[in-house]
């Protein structure tokens, strides 16, 4: 399959990179950092996975089916997690990660 077959996976994929980018960067900034530990570092493998995925699309990898199963579990671990914050960058971020995990889901 070729990239431009997984082009609504690839815009999914940027658009969680850059809602985690975001989130990870705006935690940093919060008062109670600690309290924030595990979105920060779930933001991080969130962006990651998601930049390798749409990188490796884009080679038209042959373990795309893989990787989108991996990339919609750490997805929804992300979305889960900054699903807990109040935080608007957070509630974005989840958003942003549970699209992005639907859209995985449907080629894994």
């Amino acid at each position: 399959m070729s990239h431009q077959q997984h082009q609504q996976l690839i815009n999914a994929l940027q658009d969680c990179i850059v809602a985690c980018n975001h989130c990870y960067d705006a935690c940093l900034k919060e008062e109670d950092i600690k309290m924030m530990a595990e979105c920060i570092r779930l933001d991080r493998e969130c962006a990651e996975i998601c930049s390798y995925l749409a990188q490796a699309l884009c080679r038209d990898t042959p373990f795309a089916a893989d990787l989108a199963s991996v990339c919609a579990t750490i997805c929804e671990a992300c979305g889960n997690e900054c699903q807990k914050h109040q935080h608007e960058h957070c509630q974005k971020c989840a958003d942003a990660c549970f699209a992005c995990a639907k859209v995985c889901k449907s080629i894994a």
